[in-house]
């Protein structure tokens, strides 16, 4: 029996992966879909390399599965080819998108694999209060809300700023604050579940009139000393 979690890098995903294990359903491997379509509804889609790191940093299996073809067709067929062939729970960190939820429960019943999805429907920033308390360090690598400014491009996402974005919210546009509808997109580079922290060594930032990418181009892995067990500040 293999336990895949569906990972894009990105808080929800590795929380979702973490859960998994702690009760119960341990995760054999990291699994994330490579779209050609930079804006697909699906999957999140900045630096998916990553992912290879954090497999490696917390001693996974690791699969990449591209997705051919930037239509919905293409993206549930990669979907299929990444959850096929194996038995096991199907792990994913969805928390309202019912779009990309109704599509995995479809694939996953074709196949057919159980899934779990330990964030769905609870509340946003109830869901990012617990991934900071269970010490994930955080990095914004993308935004695309009027509230959030390309100075938050490589900062982490801690309580305090947490509260600055629910704030940001009240004050300057309702925004989903676990980034839900595309606010903002993260990637996880330590936790105290990792062996060792990813360190970006060469970073390039891209900023538009209505987003900004922190598109990472080279990173590696920082072993932690037996008692540096938490997350780099």
């Amino acid at each position: 029996m293999t336990v895949t979690a569906l990972v894009s890098g990105g808080k929800d995903s590795i929380y979702a992966a973490y859960l998994a294990d702690t009760q119960g359903r341990t995760v054999d491997e990291l699994v994330v879909l490579r779209p050609d379509d930079p804006e697909s509804m699906m999957f999140h889609t900045p630096n998916l390399e990553l992912v290879r790191l954090q497999a490696q940093a917390w001693g996974k299996g690791f699969r990449s599965v591209p997705v051919t073809g930037r239509d919905e067709a293409a993206e549930l067929a990669a979907l299929e080819t990444a959850i096929a062939g194996a038995s096991g729970w199907v792990v994913a960190g969805a928390i309202l998108s019912s779009y990309q939820w109704a599509r995995l429960l479809r694939i996953a019943g074709r196949v057919p694999r159980p899934v779990f999805t330990p964030l769905w429907r609870k509340d946003p920033g109830r869901v990012v209060r617990e991934e900071i308390a269970a010490g994930l360090d955080i990095r914004f690598v993308q935004l695309a809300a009027e509230s959030l400014g390309p100075e938050l491009l490589g900062a982490r996402l801690d309580l305090e700023r947490l509260a600055e974005l629910e704030r940001r919210s009240e004050n300057v546009r309702a925004t989903n604050v676990a980034g839900e509808g595309g606010e903002y997109e993260t990637a996880v580079v330590d936790a105290p579940f990792f062996r060792a922290r990813i360190v970006f060594d060469r970073s390039e930032r891209a900023v538009g009139p209505s987003s900004s990418r922190l598109e990472v181009l080279e990173a590696h892995l920082e072993t932690k000393g037996a008692t540096d067990t938490g997350p780099r500040r």
